[in-house]
């Protein structure tokens, strides 16, 4: 959604709208996904000024804030969107940046992928050469588990 023209997600406004039937088909049933990288600045914010742990935020302390982003962003396609304006959509879910310990998991099932024994060494290690930010504290990795396999293939 992020590289699409401004406005042009306000097309399909009338599938999501509250109409019986357009052109004599119900999509009341109809589940429409939209994914996007705006917003990822917000939900970092979010995320590291709640003080608390990433398991215990809830869709509440982010859904408000990252709709507001998203209407307000002139590089989101969802900029002024009739979409969020009319309150359409029904759900913002938001993806967390990943701690250490996700990515050390991500090393893992690299190694089950490859059915390679698993150790938790050579993890630590994979996961440790990874970047993260705050740079001060190293709290979420820059690109998720994005180059894990390419990071682990040079230990191996």
């Amino acid at each position: 959604m992020d590289k699409l023209h401004q406005g042009l997600i306000d097309t399909i406004k009338p599938f999501l709208d509250y109409y019986e039937q357009i052109d004599g088909v119900s999509y009341r049933k109809a589940i429409f996904l939209f994914l996007s990288n705006a917003g990822g600045d917000v939900i970092n914010r979010v995320v590291l000024g709640s003080g608390k742990r990433r398991e215990d935020l809830e869709l509440q302390d982010l859904e408000s804030v990252l709709s507001v982003e998203l209407f307000n962003n002139k590089d989101s396609g969802f900029w002024h969107s009739s979409l969020i304006d009319k309150n359409l959509i029904d759900f913002y879910v938001p993806f967390l940046p990943l701690e250490y310990k996700h990515v050390k998991e991500c090393v893992m099932a690299e190694l089950r992928h490859r059915e390679l024994m698993l150790d938790e060494e050579l993890a630590s290690r994979v996961a440790n050469e990874m970047t993260y930010f705050p740079k001060d504290t190293r709290m979420f990795s820059d690109k998720g588990c994005k180059t894990v396999s390419t990071k682990l293939t040079l230990h191996l």
